[in-house]
């Protein structure tokens, strides 16, 4: 299984793990990782073409959450390349071979709508995120059905002092 890329989604909202794990993860991965080990690592379509990069990792501030991955795709050095907002869930690290698995082939990830480094979407709009998440078969990580084992998507933060915690 180290070698194929599943075609279901991973129980809860994130990236599944294939591979040996803590034996061929850098740190103290993989289970759970700085974000900066992450950067630079290649992604791999569902026919094992490179299709890009990792630039960056979104974080949803209030839910605590990884909400993208920010691959760069195309250009040289940085130059001409599109970015694509990929949902975390569509991927899986591959830790034998250190890259992420997307299961789509390369020809339909370079027709995934994208954007340039100067004109970043607004990721918090539900409209445009969710039709990313429709564009990889991936249901929104937003959505309160896909709560985390042992979390009440209701729970509201205790208040100290007028703030919320």
């Amino acid at each position: 299984m180290a070698n194929t890329i599943p075609s279901s989604g991973p129980t809860g909202n994130g990236a599944r793990i294939v591979g040996k794990g803590s034996e061929t993860a850098a740190g103290p991965g993989p289970d759970v990782m700085a974000a900066s080990t992450l950067d630079s690592d290649r992604v791999l379509s569902s026919d094992g073409e490179e299709v890009g990069k990792v630039k960056d990792i979104m974080l949803d501030v209030q839910t605590g959450r990884v909400a993208y991955v920010v691959m760069s795709s195309g250009g040289f050095l940085g130059i001409g390349d599109k970015l694509l907002a990929i949902p975390w869930s569509a991927l899986t690290l591959d830790t034998n071979r250190k890259c992420f698995l997307l299961a789509m082939p390369s020809e339909r990830v370079k027709d995934a709508p994208g954007f340039d480094k100067d004109h970043w979407p607004s990721m918090a709009d539900r409209t445009w995120a969710s039709s990313v998440h429709q564009y990889y078969g991936r249901d929104p990580y937003w959505d309160t059905d896909t709560a985390l084992p042992g979390e009440d998507p209701r729970y509201e933060p205790p208040e100290a002092g007028g703030v919320k915690l």
